[in-house]
């Protein structure tokens, strides 16, 4: 049998303040890890906070929505710079990896953000950064779609085959399937938070990956929003929020292969939520439905997905290097006889 203790940080973030939440991210990996966990998972954009306040400033032109936009960005970290070289070290020193939900600034000087899933290892290096292939509806104000689906991918590591989504990438079909069959054996989901459709989409992705599914929400409260956006933060929530008190409640919990819960919903309250995963479950329960495999008709039905790496721009300057914004590809060099 082979065993892993896995655990979901459903603790406030901090709003719109990068340093503090690298410090707490920092803090409540400790935690995780005093607990015997060696995955530790963080809820949808829980670095700087999800941006609720986008649902309300949608106007054109507004000259509010454009502060806290311009706030947002520079409070948002890149994939590689120092900003995050605490919690990369907190990895590695505890040997844990770690999944963390992120507003994620494209490059240093850019305006352009990605909601993003960054998946470091016990190394304290990354192991993969999955971008929102497509942010819903007035999301789409505060975040660009991921360039390409490079980041569409299950990693093998130090947990097993771990892999994530973002969601309502949940209720993409061919997005679920492009992860089914690279045979996750740990998948995470991430959210703002889980109400009853979330958590169903949650043990329908186990049951039909045969995998585990470790569904993360934030838990926030109205006065852990600065006060100078929290109207417009409570509004973009909905009419049902108060005024005080509990915004955001959670429901973090962990399904199995079966589909049933291996940790139930943590709602209305902060904490870390703990599972021990069978990672040999993920192969029994494909007995009867491997959905990738042989319960499958790739004579009949076939997906393509393109990985390859995009970026804005190509550079090709007289050393004969494809410069790309984040990523540097070597170009063939020319032939000894041209």
């Amino acid at each position: 049998m082979t065993t892993v203790r896995v655990a979901i940080v459903q603790q406030s973030p901090a709003v719109l303040d990068l340093a503090e939440g690298v410090r707490r991210a920092v803090t409540h990996v400790e935690s995780a890890a005093a607990e015997g966990a060696r995955l530790a998972v963080f809820p949808e954009t829980w670095l700087t906070a999800y941006p609720s306040w986008i649902f309300d400033l949608a106007g054109w032109d507004s000259s509010e929505a454009r502060h806290w936009y311009g706030r947002l960005v520079s409070e948002s970290a890149t994939i590689d710079g120092d900003d995050l070289v605490p919690l990369r070290r907190a990895a590695e020193r505890l040997k844990v990896t770690v999944v963390l939900g992120m507003n994620e600034r494209s490059s240093r000087g850019s305006g352009t953000l990605y909601n993003t899933l960054l998946t470091i290892g016990p190394d304290g290096k990354t192991v993969g950064v999955h971008r929102k292939l497509i942010p819903t509806h007035t999301e789409r104000i505060v975040w660009a779609q991921a360039p390409d689906a490079s980041g569409l991918r299950v990693h093998d590591t130090a947990v097993g085959r771990l892999g994530g989504l973002i969601c309502w990438e949940h209720w993409q079909p061919l997005i679920r399937y492009a992860m089914h069959a690279q045979n996750e054996q740990i998948h995470v989901a991430a959210w703002p938070n889980i109400a009853d459709m979330e958590a169903t989409v949650a043990r329908t992705y186990a049951f039909e990956g045969r995998c585990f599914v470790i569904a993360a929400a934030q838990y926030l409260i109205a006065e852990d929003v600065p006060t100078k956006i929290r109207e417009a933060f409570r509004r973009g929530i909905g009419p049902e929020a108060p005024e005080a008190g509990v915004w955001y409640e959670g429901g973090s919990a962990i399904a199995g292969p079966d589909g049933y819960w291996l940790a139930p919903p943590l709602v209305g309250k902060p904490g870390i939520v703990l599972a021990d995963l069978d990672l040999d479950l993920t192969i029994d329960f494909k007995h009867d439905l491997d959905v990738s495999g042989h319960y499958n008709r790739p004579d009949i039905f076939n997906l393509t997905v393109d990985r390859r790496r995009r970026g804005p721009i190509a550079w090709v300057d007289e050393s004969l290097t494809m410069v790309t914004d984040e990523y540097e590809t070597e170009l063939e060099t020319h032939n000894e006889s041209t």
